[in-house]
């Protein structure tokens, strides 16, 4: 089979096609034929940041091909959607069997990678925000592949007046015709008026203007992976909160949970009422050229792998 392989540090450079042996599905795994890979900015980071070949994990979808021992609730050609911490950017992947979710009959692989994954990240994120009906929310990173559905998910959850956060002001239309009131681009010095709650994915530099922008009371919920540091005293005095939210441990410690927003993303994205935009799919041999997409933060919305 095909994978892409990591071998140094210092850019998409760096990522190639290699032959690989296809891999055994051990305890409690799923060997799963890849149909699409969601790219992911940590996978990107990790790519400019590590020193050593590392496996290029991410959110899979596909068919099940084989089962390890002790798997139940699965068979071979079963749909299947998940997080693979190994090789993910292959012809086939292990996913664990705890980590894999069914693709509903008629949804494509693009559509699971798409929605599924982002989409629990992104309604985890506003359920830590305890939003409340006629609140207002600012989301930055709007038009990422998170941030495109944390939008729709805080009106569709109440909110009064959703502001999204861009780095460039080119993606104000696309934000705009997904629900957004007001466009932002990070380099203005005042936010506009004050909000209720702000989802963060970008954290850095950033993460001093999140906080200003909150009303008395606000909440800042931070699930970026960018790092960055909040003064306490611009908590204090507003009686402000920074919550941090990880799916990973939202997936290991309260699968139900993390199993009943999915149920939920499904049934919004077939009703018509959370739509999931698709920036560009790359074949797998192009994974260096999605990956500048990424890290160029110029995606409207999710990009893709296709094997």
């Amino acid at each position: 089979m095909r994978r892409v392989r990591y071998e140094h540090g210092g850019g998409p450079e760096v990522l190639f096609l290699e032959d690989a042996p296809v891999p055994e599905p051990g305890p409690g795994e799923l060997l799963v034929r890849v149909e699409a890979v969601g790219v992911t900015l940590p996978v990107v980071r990790k790519v400019g940041e590590a020193r050593g070949p590392v496996p290029l994990g991410g959110e899979i979808a596909g068919e099940v091909v084989s089962l390890g021992e002790g798997v139940t609730g699965h068979a071979p050609g079963d749909r299947v959607t998940g997080l693979a911490f190994g090789h993910g950017y292959a012809d086939y992947a292990l996913l664990r069997s705890a980590m894999a979710s069914p693709v509903p009959d008629g949804a494509s692989a693009v559509d699971a990678v798409a929605l599924v994954r982002s989409g629990c990240v992104a309604y985890g994120a506003l359920e830590a925000a305890r939003p409340a009906p006629g609140e207002s929310a600012l989301v930055t990173a709007a038009a990422s592949g998170v941030g495109h559905l944390a939008l729709q998910l805080a009106r569709l959850k109440g909110a009064s007046r959703v502001v999204a956060a861009v780095s460039d002001g080119g993606k104000a239309d696309f934000v705009r015709g997904l629900g957004a009131d007001d466009v932002i681009t990070y380099d203005r010095e005042e936010w506009g008026e004050p909000v209720d709650y702000v989802l963060d994915a970008v954290g850095g530099d950033l993460l001093t203007p999140a906080v200003a922008s909150l009303a008395p009371h606000g909440r800042l919920v931070a699930y970026s992976s960018g790092g960055g540091t909040v003064a306490a005293y611009d908590l204090l005095v507003g009686a402000k909160s920074v919550i941090g939210f990880q799916m990973g441990l939202i997936a290991r410690e309260r699968p139900e949970l993390w199993e009943a927003w999915r149920r939920e993303l499904w049934q919004l994205h077939g009703e018509g009422r959370l739509r999931v935009s698709v920036h560009a799919e790359f074949a797998l041999e192009d994974a260096a050229k999605a990956h500048e997409v990424i890290g160029a933060r110029s995606n409207l919305g999710k990009v893709v792998l296709i094997p």
